[in-house]
């Protein structure tokens, strides 16, 4: 089972194909497997590198009392380090991309460019995001001690859906990658969704991205995360932004042909460019 040390844990990815490194950064309560579809069309040009982020999967828990985005960074740049990656391309969604925003921001020379799907920014814009953030996500923790989050998030989906028909997208199909993975524990469940809502507190400067960047969210996409999309066009000095029809919130899952295609002309856009010199050589694979 490949795994690297990063920090103090051992870190579980996989890694498949050769050519310029692609890294994708997955969304907070599933795993890597959520990058499959994307994995196994673009490993034939690309050394693709999936990995699951701390708390997650067959990364597990840690003993830290507390996570931050600025410790899933720092998790992220040491693999990143181990691996040898020379200029990798990052690709995160949802929690995943406030991961890749915030390293992009704070090692900008290190990356080729930066791929963020359904993310968001630190930056709180309406009152509305406020009280969804502070209050409802921290509030998701006391009854997930009860009843487990799986039975938690399926109510916060049912409410989400009859107040933004469509935003959930295709929920089966994140009910089913949970199916075969490792459960999260429930403390672990915690501390990821107090990172969340904690990131506002971060300083992440937007201007300091100068790498190319895709925007990406789904057309059925919660208001305050096309909020988010737009604040990123606005302050990000190299940005594409694109939306992905019939898809919500996991808009790599719910329209997969659509966002594959887009991260396909990116990535061949930047490194036409020559935004990596050097592929990567042969690579090692760790399926399942």
């Amino acid at each position: 089972m490949p795994t690297v040390q990063t920090n103090d844990i051992e870190t579980y990815y996989e890694r498949r194909g050769e050519g310029p490194p692609l890294v994708f950064v997955h969304a907070s309560i599933v795993d890597r497997t959520m990058w499959k579809q994307q994995v196994d069309a673009l490993s034939d040009d690309y050394a693709t590198i999936v990995y699951d982020v701390r708390g997650h999967g067959r990364t597990g828990g840690s003993t830290e009392p507390e996570y931050t985005m600025d410790l899933f960074v720092e998790d992220l740049h040491a693999l990143v380090t181990a691996l040898g990656l020379d200029r990798p391309v990052l690709c995160g969604l949802s929690m995943g991309g406030a991961i890749a925003l915030k390293y992009a921001a704070t090692y900008p020379e290190s990356i080729a460019g930066l791929i963020l799907a359904d993310t968001f920014t630190p930056r709180i814009l309406t009152r509305g995001e406020w009280f969804l953030r502070r209050l409802v996500m921290n509030g998701f923790v006391p009854p997930v001690r009860l009843v487990g989050y799986e039975r938690v998030e399926k109510a916060n989906v049912w409410l989400t859906e009859r107040l933004f028909g469509g935003s959930s997208g295709d929920y089966e199909k994140i009910e089913r990658l949970r199916e075969t993975g490792p459960k999260m524990a429930t403390d672990e469940f915690a501390k990821v969704i107090r990172s969340m809502t904690r990131f506002h507190e971060l300083s992440v400067d937007l201007s300091a991205i100068t790498v190319p960047t895709l925007v990406l969210y789904g057309e059925n996409e919660l208001p305050f995360v096309k909020r988010h999309a737009a604040e990123l066009a606005a302050h990000v000095s190299d940005v594409e932004v694109d939306e992905v029809p019939d898809a919500g919130h996991a808009s790599n899952l719910d329209n997969p042909d659509y966002f594959t295609a887009a991260v396909q002309t990116f990535l061949a856009r930047i490194h036409a460019d020559g935004g990596s010199d050097v592929p990567d050589g042969s690579v090692e694979s760790g399926g399942q």
